[in-house]
């Protein structure tokens, strides 16, 4: 059987996540940018690039930006927004980027695209392929959700109309010491269909001890795209920068 993120992420997630602002995906890596001071015509790699709202964004910055991700659906929806070709979209697994070493100065890894593996040694190696494809002083950017934020503000039920496709979409959520899970239920008039999403809920300390382990330095901790300190109980989001071990 299939594993979720190989059945969610598809034209249904397209439908689902369609309110998802492209403006406003402009808007946060201008803020990451900004703050990170990251060098513009710099070779970056957006791990997870799914329909390519930031790897566009970045492109728009002036980065030369590469977008992988396992979804050839996303990816066809990726390359239909880029009618200018401005972004590398390929097909790869992010345990295994279809690269050579040191071939990006970047990698962002955004928008909580990572955590979703049942073996944490498979989470583990997505860090160590972000090193690798590092150049010696390259940076990285993991966006990623705040497990603590989470459990406190998670809203158990919502449902919603989407007259436009004809559905109604039931979103059921639940989180434990280790994982946030996501039920989808589409409902037309004459099929459902259903969908399980799940993430991994790591605090710091884990991506402290993980990415030093896969020869990273984690250097910045934040709390949103601005740069704002990172409150384990208050912040949205846990945005963390750093670069390569020396």
């Amino acid at each position: 059987m299939a594993e979720w993120y190989e059945r969610s992420f598809g034209a249904d997630y397209m439908l689902i996540y369609k309110h998802r602002d492209w403006e406003h995906a402009h808007e946060e890596v201008n803020k990451l940018a900004g703050w990170m001071k990251l060098p513009r015509q710099a070779d970056l790699l957006d791990v997870g690039c799914g329909m390519g709202r930031h790897a566009l964004a970045l492109a728009d910055l002036g980065f030369h930006v590469t977008g992988v991700d396992l979804s050839l659906q996303l990816l066809e929806e990726a390359r239909r927004k880029d009618a200018q070709s401005r972004v590398r979209f390929l097909h790869g697994d992010m345990r295994q980027l279809p690269f050579g070493e040191a071939e990006f100065d970047v990698t962002v890894n955004l928008f909580t695209s990572f955590g979703y593996f049942n073996e944490e040694k498979d989470n583990l190696q997505v860090l160590r392929e972000l090193r690798r494809v590092l150049r010696p002083d390259g940076r990285f950017v993991i966006d990623y959700l705040n497990p603590s934020y989470i459990r406190s503000h998670l809203v158990p039920q919502s449902v919603r109309e989407d007259e436009e496709a004809g559905c109604t979409i039931i979103e059921t959520r639940e989180a434990d010491e280790h994982w946030v899970k996501k039920h989808i239920e589409l409902q037309f008039e004459d099929e459902v269909r259903r969908y399980c999403e799940q993430v991994r809920l790591y605090p710091i300390a884990w991506f402290e001890s993980a990415l030093s382990g896969a020869g990273l330095e984690l250097t910045d901790v934040c709390g949103d795209y601005d740069g704002s300190a990172y409150d384990e109980l208050k912040s949205k989001r846990l945005i963390m920068a750093g670069k390569v071990r020396q």
